[in-house]
């Protein structure tokens, strides 16, 4: 679902409403177990996106600036930039 790539989080699951709970753990569990610096997270793998897929990328935001991380997100789907731009969030989505 998450792989630990050092240093940065590879999301390998869809990110949909079924998969949110469990994803938005297992980013923050890595995030806690993370040193404070600049982190990465990267989506190349995921091939499904839904609106839950910016909520759980905002709370990990809110969950590594808690930490005095930063959290910038890379190879985000299509989909998820549309439904961004759709809702009028694409400038809060830190992309690499």
């Amino acid at each position: 679902m998450i792989e630990n790539t050092g240093g940065s989080l590879r999301v390998t699951a869809p990110m949909v409403i079924a998969n949110a709970s469990a994803l938005l753990e297992a980013g923050r569990s890595f995030l806690q177990a993370t040193a404070t610096g600049g982190l990465v997270v990267d989506l190349a793998a995921v091939e499904e996106a839904d609106s839950s897929a910016l909520t759980v990328v905002f709370a990990w935001l809110r969950s590594a600036r808690a930490r005095g991380a930063s959290l910038r997100i890379a190879n985000p789907p299509a989909g998820m930039l549309s439904l961004a731009a759709l809702y009028g969030v694409s400038d809060f989505l830190p992309l690499v």
